[in-house]
């Protein structure tokens, strides 16, 4: 199986998110790669579920916004990036996050690209809502850092 190497750069979609975290790497990467307890600090999230290890091949399932996705881990770099992705409801999102060591701080980037039919439809609402769940995202992130 070929996996994604980065996000889909030419879709129609693309969001592109930053911030920093006063916290150490090792405790920013371990919040973000427990996928099972994202539901303790990301009350977006209701339900998550790893199917294996965090390693490229390797499926999780979770639920947003009442919609279920399952995506699958295309590469990993621990404890500096991840990438994932996969089709949900007509989208083919591939979501990237990076983690950069700055003094006593970690830069967290997000990076995700949406393309398909639903994107097509209703470009402009889209782009807005995967705007809005990155920030939160990040948000839910440094709260449960920090």
């Amino acid at each position: 199986m070929t996996h994604p190497t980065t996000i889909d750069e030419n879709a129609p979609i693309v969001a592109d998110h930053t911030i920093r975290i006063a916290a150490p790497l090792e405790r920013v990467w371990h919040l973000h790669t427990r996928i099972g307890a994202w539901p303790l600090w990301q009350y977006a999230i209701t339900q998550a579920r790893l199917d294996g290890p965090v390693a490229p091949g390797i499926t999780f399932h979770w639920e947003t916004a009442g919609l279920s996705i399952d995506s699958t881990i295309h590469a990993v770099d621990a404890p500096y990036r991840i990438l994932w992705g996969g089709p949900a409801h007509g989208i083919t999102g591939i979501h990237e996050w990076t983690f950069t060591e700055d003094g006593d701080e970690v830069v967290v980037r997000t990076r995700e690209s949406w393309a398909g039919a639903p994107v097509d439809a209703d470009r402009g609402n889209l782009a807005a809502a995967l705007d809005d769940s990155l920030s939160t995202w990040l948000d839910a992130l440094k709260t449960a850092a920090e």
